[in-house]
């Protein structure tokens, strides 16, 4: 007898089978009949060997078990299908992109990404997918209601396979291993983003830039720079986020108390993450470098606004004068010059501000209780941060690490780099509304209107002595207090100010005899102000301490 002889046909598709029984199951597809049915819950199989493994489940028994990990299954094929996972076999590969699959059923459902169709929609929102168990997860965004629990911790979720993947947390269980480190992980994708530690491959680059990343995370939160757009705003402040996950750690803020409080400051954080980043503003730890110049940061993220200095890039830009930084924060400062927006005010001294964050660092200024555990070791002055402390004490060293790379004069302090920098770049965005001069700072602007107004406005509570300008009464001030910090080397002799000790060693330690011109000149000076002469112990006067410092170093 041939071979075809012995087919069987089905009468309605053509389909043929070589065994009759295949063939009477199949007709069954046709008719719709299920008629073998379960004693326990009624429901319903077209086969009598699916009714048998269905059983199982009021039983409580799993027939088939893994013989490395011992796992047991409802189904001799979900135990061919995890032994995948110990074997990590990939036999079914992609035509189109060459992607490999453990699954026939994954790889069927991959090719659909190819072909772009979407045949499953969800009947609440239209929206479509190209799956149809993608759907049903996706229903769930609409029900809004965990039906499944932890029987451990009692924590719920929306999907069976994540009370799963939860269990293993209690159970220690690790399923997914690094054939090179032996490290283990709960999760099959944190497997693959750890194998990137070894590969150095950045596999996900941005269609905009080009930047390159080594997860697919990393590379969705990267695009978030190119868009101005605020997608995810928060229901209960309205506040706008550009991602999704950004606005989920904002409503923490609403749903939930600061658990986490520092030991040292007693400051309270919502997140554990954010409480070890906090530690180290006290520690003064910087654990994360750049690879190319070696400065040391203390959080990874200022590395990555590092780098931009060497790469060049500059994703954020002025809406105003289209000028583009590499920083969002200098962005928002210099945007901050052309509004004179001060919207952020303290609610104890009234005193303005352009950003919140600069707000919140003055409020802290009038906290009573807060702890200084940094005090300076010369003039023992206390601070909150480590950093404030060392930034401190280059006034007493004469340390000036920040240099400018166009005449090299150096600074003590990054501010101050800054301010001299726009001197070069010649950038003046205040003007006087009065004689329209105009000024690279807006501290410069402010001292200039005094020339506008007769009265000074600012008088020390000490000794009544007025002043112009409020950094001039900041620096008589200091004469009033009793912890002078700089000494002379030859009489022992102290001084609160750095200037008053230098004039204090030009004029009584190196015996220097004025000459015509330079009596000449004093002698004018005080006439022409019709006062006396500055002290030589404050040097301060209330008409101009830089014509008195140009005047004493001539």
């Amino acid at each position: 007898m041939k071979p075809n002889d012995r087919l069987h046909s089905c009468i309605i598709c053509q389909k043929t089978f070589q065994n009759k029984s295949h063939w009477k199951s199949h007709l069954l597809t046709h008719t719709g009949e299920n008629p073998f049915s379960c004693d326990v819950c009624q429901k319903k199989f077209k086969h009598s060997k699916h009714l048998k493994i269905h059983k199982l489940i009021h039983t409580g028994g799993k027939a088939f078990s893994c013989d490395i990990c011992l796992k047991a299954f409802l189904h001799k094929g979900a135990v061919a299908k995890h032994k995948l996972t110990h074997t990590r076999e990939k036999p079914f590969s992609c035509d189109i992109c060459q992607k490999t699959f453990a699954y026939k059923g994954n790889l069927a459902k991959h090719k659909v990404t190819h072909s772009g169709t979407k045949p499953f929609s969800c009947d609440i929102c239209l929206r479509s997918f190209s799956d149809k168990t993608d759907v049903n997860k996706h229903k769930i965004v609409h029900t809004g209601e965990p039906k499944l629990s932890c029987s451990v911790c009692q924590k719920t979720f929306k999907r069976k396979i994540s009370v799963g993947i939860h269990m293993r947390i209690h159970s220690g269980l690790k399923p997914f291993q690094c054939d090179v480190c032996m490290k283990s992980f709960l999760r099959k994708v944190g497997l693959e983003t750890h194998k990137v530690v070894h590969t150095g491959e950045r596999l996900f680059s941005c269609d905009i830039c080009q930047r390159s990343f080594k997860q697919r995370s990393a590379l969705y939160n990267h695009k978030v720079v190119h868009t101005t757009e605020r997608q995810h705003s928060c229901s209960i402040c309205q506040k706008s986020y550009k991602s999704k996950d950004d606005l989920r750690k904002h409503t923490k803020i609403h749903t939930e108390e600061n658990k986490f409080f520092c030991d040292i400051c007693q400051k309270s954080f919502l997140l554990n993450s954010s409480l070890k980043t906090h530690k180290i503003v006290h520690t003064g730890e910087r654990p994360y470098s750049c690879p190319v110049c070696q400065k040391t940061f203390t959080q990874r993220g200022s590395v990555t606004i590092h780098m931009r200095t060497h790469t060049g890039e500059k994703p954020y830009s002025c809406s105003v004068c289209q000028r583009a930084f590499s920083d969002k924060g200098a962005m928002q400062r210099h945007k901050a010059l052309y509004t004179g927006d001060r919207s952020y005010t303290c609610p104890v001294c009234q005193k303005g501000f352009a950003l919140k964050s600069y707000l919140k660092r003055h409020i802290k200024t009038h906290s009573a209780d807060r702890k200084k555990p940094f005090s300076c070791d010369i003039c023992q002055k206390s601070f909150v941060h480590k950093t404030n402390l060392e930034e401190h004490r280059r006034i007493h060293t004469g340390e000036c690490p920040f240099s400018c790379n166009i005449c090299q004069k150096t600074f003590n302090k990054k501010g101050n780099l800054g301010i001299h920098k726009k001197t070069h770049s010649g950038e003046k965005p205040f003007s006087c509304d009065i004689c329209l001069k105009s000024f690279s700072l807006r501290a410069g602007l402010k001292k200039h209107k005094t020339v506008h107004t007769t009265e000074p406005q600012y008088s020390c509570p000490e000794c009544q002595r007025k002043f112009k300008w409020k950094s001039y009464l900041a620096i008589h001030m200091k004469i009033h207090r009793k912890d002078a910090c700089f000494s002379c080397l030859h009489c022992q002799k102290t001084f609160p100010l750095k200037l008053s000790l230098k004039s204090h060693i030009q004029y009584v330690h190196t015996n220097k005899k004025d000459t015509k011109k330079e009596q000449g000149a004093k002698e004018n000076f005080s006439m022409s102000i019709d006062i006396k002469p500055p002290c030589l112990y404050c040097l301060i006067l209330p008409y101009s301490l830089v014509r008195v410092g140009k005047l004493l170093k001539q």
